[in-house]
């Protein structure tokens, strides 16, 4: 059995969202320095690495938040779609000449962003490929309940509004942040975990990926 963590590791170098806090880890108890233990604290935006985004994330207080999400959405078979790397962004003309099976569900799309991961690249990159409205519209219409993308947002970086709401008011789960650059297309297993934040409009997930 194959296991493919496809979580990125939370570091102070990690890109994050230009107007989103920087990551602070402070290792502030040291055993090298005279104390007991090590104990570290950390200081970050819920939006960060490898995350889930909540519908209150982009819809109004009445929508639920990241601790209400249903784990059975969050776990349960997906499937790793590849993308062409000369696609800039994914519309529906893409999603519909790709190859997505009957019954799909979850569903991950590895695109060229997945290179940036495996340099790895520190500095955030304005020219992702995200889904643009077109394409959200198109993924509700399948019935797809939970989409995950391998850079740090779904949407393209100068339309982030619209492909989130279209998503999220369809009750469709955002994975964002995913490494799947040592992933092959097909189906696999999904394990989905967020942080149980209360009240919060997402959060940092431990995701993995086992074939089946």
């Amino acid at each position: 059995m194959k296991i493919y963590d496809v979580s990125l590791p939370i570091t102070s170098g990690l890109p994050t969202w230009p107007s989103d806090p920087k990551i602070i880890i402070d290792r502030f108890s040291k055993i090298e320095a005279g104390a007991e233990a090590n104990v570290t604290q950390i200081s970050m935006c819920v939006h960060v690495g490898t995350h889930v985004d909540a519908p209150f994330h982009y819809i109004d207080e009445n929508a639920a938040t990241v601790d209400r999400l249903p784990l059975t959405q969050l776990t349960g078979r997906a499937y790793v779609l590849r993308i062409p790397d000369e696609a800039n962004v994914i519309n529906a003309d893409v999603l519909k000449r790709a190859d997505i099976p009957p019954r799909t569900r979850r569903l991950l799309f590895k695109t060229r962003n997945s290179a940036l991961w495996a340099r790895p690249e520190t500095s955030f990159q304005t020219d992702f490929v995200a889904i643009d409205a077109d394409g959200a519209q198109y993924l509700a219409e399948l019935g797809i309940k939970l989409v995950g993308v391998d850079y740090l947002s779904v949407a393209p970086y100068h339309e982030q509004a619209q492909t989130h709401r279209i998503l999220l008011q369809a009750g469709i789960v955002i994975v964002e942040g995913l490494d799947l650059s040592e992933v092959s297309p097909g189906r696999y297993a999904m394990y989905c975990l967020p942080l149980k934040i209360a009240g919060a409009d997402g959060a940092p997930a431990r995701v993995i990926l086992i074939g089946v």
